[in-house]
């Protein structure tokens, strides 16, 4: 008999199978003796107690054992002539290209950065020296952002396409299994770029190619219809589909289909700041206690409110992270964060951003349809020149920010190029800068010590989604204008994260077939 029961098990016993046992038993009023095996399912942690505990649905086995579970993810060479042109290779242009020798097409990606051991020496080149490669950033190159920025696998697109498979997907490729329970996975930078590889070598062992360096620069188009595209202004390839998947800073591409009069449109979307805080406060507010247990990991949270009609949240939490330097240009700030698969920094950072609607851009409707992506990138500039012309973040100590101070000394930060004082809270934009104020004193109703002299906050967190969306149809996802485009992931504005994007890359092979054969 095998049943699925919900247990409670203490952080010092999450990892002693004897215990595991035991709670299964006394769940089911059996004897020890009677259980053959405890699968976990799911595992979460509930802190919302004075003491935290696991939360894990488990498969209980009485008095049989299970049964093998063999692997399904099974890939062949490509044995037809059918090719699909892809633009990008981050998760929605990896996957789809997955997906496309799954269904016997032959994927040819073009990635306009470097392979992902190449590109960490401009990684350092940033982080160092601040110089940053157009090509070959935090944003760009194989893999796209999300290798370098963590590996968060946490979605709630779970009616767009088969979570489950993306995450065994990554298992196959070499990530913990961890991820398959965990009610937030996260792989970790650390390990992300062998990942990264092992997709990139099945692509390739399988009949595909990959192309880096190979920046688009044109789209063929003939009659609204796409046959192909131009790479680095030189060299021409041609194919029936073409999937659009650049991920949401590639801003040359939008401007590309503005100029050939292509279809996109501008959409709301979020900036604001990076805010820091030592991970031991946070622990102590989430799991309320300075004496984390050592099974405990660093301490997440996710907070939202409301300030007056405007949103105000965290975004992409770091536990032991660090931030990083994303900008994609010279000239930029973009900060990110990111952490490696221990999560053992001494940090703790998010995004805490404030939505951004057309009310608020109309000054830039002379850009449209890129006037949302106008002011994204000159809230970056400002940054730049306020950091002193260089990647250093202008950053203000918190209770400086609420109070209207200039902050005489910042508290340590992991940000590595380094930190310059400035008001930010008369830099910024009046309707960022007063919303996130507020919602730093609503946070600290829910977490309290939120609002810390520890804490910092650095400019500017701008890329949490694309500020354009590339419309499509909502069943073939075709661009609306243009026959055999398939706009996918995060640049074509649907998809929020390395799953999400994923799943829509998946989707967006599966729509291409149909329309090749």
């Amino acid at each position: 008999m095998i049943v699925r029961r919900d247990l409670s098990i203490p952080p010092e016993f999450i990892n002693t199978k004897e215990f595991l046992y035991k709670a299964a038993a006394q769940k089911l009023g059996l004897a020890i003796e009677e259980i053959s095996a405890v699968i976990i399912q799911r595992r979460s942690i509930d802190a919302r107690k004075r003491e935290p505990v696991f939360f894990v649905q488990a498969d209980i086995f009485v008095n049989e054992l299970p049964s093998e579970v063999k692997d399904e993810i099974t890939y062949k060479p490509i044995t037809n002539d059918k090719e699909v042109i892809i633009i990008g290779s981050g998760p929605a242009g990896m996957f789809a290209a997955l997906r496309c020798i799954e269904l016997g097409i032959k994927p040819i990606i073009f990635e306009r950065g470097k392979d992902v051991r190449e590109r960490r020496r401009d990684l350092r080149a940033i982080q160092q020296n601040h110089i940053v490669n157009p090509d070959s950033n935090y944003c760009f190159g194989e893999g796209g952002a999300g290798t370098y920025s963590d590996g968060k696998l946490y979605t709630r697109a779970t009616k767009r396409g088969n979570v489950k498979k993306i995450l065994n997907v990554f298992v196959y490729h070499g990530a913990d299994k961890d991820i398959l329970i965990d009610a937030h996975p996260h792989i970790g930078s650390n390990k992300l770029p062998n990942i990264v590889t092992a997709i990139r070598n099945t692509i390739i062992n399988n009949g595909g190619e990959f192309h880096f360096n190979s920046r688009v620069t044109d789209l063929i188009v003939k009659d609204a219809v796409i046959i192909g595209v131009k790479i680095n202004d030189v060299n021409e390839y041609y194919a029936k589909a073409v999937i659009l998947a650049t991920g949401h800073s590639a801003r040359d591409i939008y401007s590309l289909l503005n100029e050939k009069n292509i279809l996109i449109e501008p959409k709301s979307f979020a900036m604001g700041v990076r805010i820091e805080h030592p991970q031991s406060l946070i622990d102590e507010i989430q799991y309320h206690t300075k004496h984390k247990n050592e099974n405990l990991p660093p301490a997440a949270y996710n907070a939202a409110c409301n300030i007056g009609e405007r949103g105000v949240y965290s975004f992409c939490m770091c536990p032991g992270g660090i931030i990083v330097p994303a900008a994609t240009a010279p000239g930029e700030i973009v900060l990110n964060g990111m952490s490696l698969s221990k999560r053992d920094s001494p940090f703790a950072n998010s995004g805490f951003v404030v939505t951004v609607s057309p009310n608020d851009w109309k000054s830039y409707n002379k850009y449209s349809p890129l006037s949302a992506l106008m002011f994204q990138k000159d809230l970056e500039s400002l940054a730049f020149k306020l950091g002193n012309n260089s990647q250093s973040a202008p950053a203000q100590r918190v209770t400086d920010f609420v109070n209207k101070k200039n902050s005489s000394a910042l508290p340590k930060t992991s940000y590595i190029p380094g930190v310059i004082s400035v008001p930010l809270h008369e830099a910024l934009p009046e309707f960022i800068s007063a919303a996130l104020r507020n919602g730093i004193l609503e946070f600290e109703k829910k977490m309290r010590g939120y609002y810390s002299e520890e804490a910092v906050v650095l400019a500017v967190e701008s890329r949490t989604s694309s500020p354009l969306r590339i419309p499509r149809e909502n069943e073939n996802l075709m661009h609306l204008q243009i026959k055999g485009l398939f706009p996918a992931g995060e640049g074509a504005g649907y998809a929020g994260g390395i799953v999400s994007a994923a799943i829509d890359g998946e989707n967006c092979a599966d729509a291409a077939a149909k329309y090749i054969y």
